[in-house]
């Protein structure tokens, strides 16, 4: 429990924040599609990071630096992207938009944005593999507890997260509301973009 809890509070604390991944977690659970396998890739992928950043696979993102930039210039161009389909679909956004009756996308196409929001982030190298990869030195005594904690922390966030943003479907009954979660989502993942390529 002494290295279970850091881990997990650790684990949470490089997650809490929004971000492009948060900010796509939250849309499909207001929308009510696809959540739980949104939810799934985020965690598994992030169970599957913090298992490489722990193994030492930190290290030889530092001794290979190349890693880090291919994540950064292609994380950086398909967050524009996206951010472009955010304001266009708030710029389109006319009608009252019920998230339970909106066209469903595929799962496949949800599925492999999804990956592209986890794997494309040069922030999630950093943060989840070199981090936490790091601190984890501290518990070698009892590493399997740690990196339990810190992956259960992604799948309490992640389903928390996707589950729990349905209080909140009243208010984007509204398309007001919708237009305005867009805008918002296609800042946050422009000055990502932009704070990507500095």
């Amino acid at each position: 429990m002494q290295a279970y809890l850091p881990g997990f509070a650790l684990g949470l604390s490089l997650i809490l924040a929004i971000g492009a991944q948060n900010a796509f977690v939250l849309k499909q659970g207001l929308k009510k599609q696809h959540v739980f396998l949104v939810c799934t890739i985020c965690a598994l992928s992030d169970a599957i990071l913090i298992s490489l950043g722990v193994s030492g696979f930190g290290a030889l993102v530092e001794r290979f630096p190349i890693v880090e930039q291919i994540a950064r210039f292609g994380g950086a161009a398909f967050l524009m992207v996206y951010a472009a389909m955010s304001f266009y679909s708030a710029y389109k956004t006319r009608h009252s938009l019920n998230p339970e009756g909106s066209a469903p996308e595929s799962a496949l196409k949800i599925a492999l944005i999804c990956l592209g929001f986890t794997w494309l982030n040069p922030h999630v190298y950093l943060d989840t593999v070199v981090l936490l990869g790091s601190i984890s030195t501290q518990y070698s005594d009892n590493i399997g507890a740690f990196t339990f904690g810190a992956i259960s922390a992604s799948f309490v966030f992640f389903y928390s997260l996707g589950y729990g943003s349905r209080v909140l479907i009243p208010v984007f009954q509204k398309p007001r509301a919708w237009q305005i979660l867009e805008v918002i989502i296609g800042i946050i993942m422009s000055v990502l973009a932009i704070s990507l390529l500095r």
